[in-house]
Parts: structure tokens; C-alpha cells; sequence
């Protein structure tokens, strides 16, 4: 289900199939149905995750942006309440960044203005 969504969701995506197969992301689910197929498994799995795919994209990307169509899929309530993102504070404000680096050597080295660092007053490089 979710190959067959984010292939839906990505058509222009070029594919790779070991290096033997070159296809566009719609036909990833299938390529991988037929590979399922030559390895001797079941394709009801397969055929079922397709199926389910396509109705949840139908539903949710396809039928909304219909004339006439609306969203029919909608998150549980309980889940809004307990996944969704807290409000912004208004009076927050984050920590500074500490702006030094380190040097290969994993030493601090802090600038002082005049394109040479605190350990080499000098400005050769070590």
C-alpha cells in the first residue's frame, strides 16, 4: 500500500529494477508483483496492497480535487488531540548557538577579527 501511494505520488521518478529494468515509480508495485511472482510467492498480498493503495489515493488525492468532491477520509479526533502540534509561544525565545568551530585537529579555534585564530597568532596553518 504505501509503494503503491508514494509511486502514485511521484510519477515522474525514474526506476532501476537491478539494473535490468528501467520504468517509470507508477509501475514500481507492479514490477515488484511480477518479481514476487518469479521468485514462486503468493501475489494476493501484492494484489491486495495495490488495491487498498489505490483507494486510499483515490480518496485522498483524487476525489477532493473533483468538481463536486470533498475530503471523506478524516483523522479520528482522539488523534488530533493527542498527535497535534502544541501552539506557538509567542514569548519563546531559543538559546544562542555557540558560533565556534573546531579545527581538524579537533581543537576550538575562535576568530579574532583579523583572519587568524586564537592558537596561531601568526596565521600559519599547522
Amino acid at each position: 500500500m504505501l509503494v503503491y501511494i508514494w509511486s502514485r505520488r511521484n510519477p515522474y521518478i525514474r526506476m532501476n529494477f537491478f539494473g535490468l529494468l528501467n520504468f517509470q515509480a507508477p509501475f514500481l508495485p507492479w514490477v515488484l508483483m511480477g518479481f514476487s511472482l518469479l521468485l514462486g510467492n503468493s501475489i494476493v498480498i501484492d494484489l491486495l496492497g495495490i488495491g487498498v493503495g489505490h483507494i486510499y489515493y483515490f480518496l485522498e488525492d483524487v476525489f477532493p480535487n473533483q468538481p463536486g468532491g470533498r475530503k471523506l477520509l478524516a483523522t479520528p479526533g482522539i488523534f488530533r488531540v493527542l498527535f497535534d502540534t502544541p501552539q506557538e509561544d509567542p514569548n519563546y525565545a531559543p538559546l544562542p548557538e555557540d558560533q565556534s568551530g573546531l579545527s581538524w585537529n579537533g581543537q576550538g579555534v575562535e576568530d579574532n577579527g583579523q583572519g587568524q585564530n586564537e592558537e596561531d597568532p601568526q596565521g600559519e596553518e599547522n
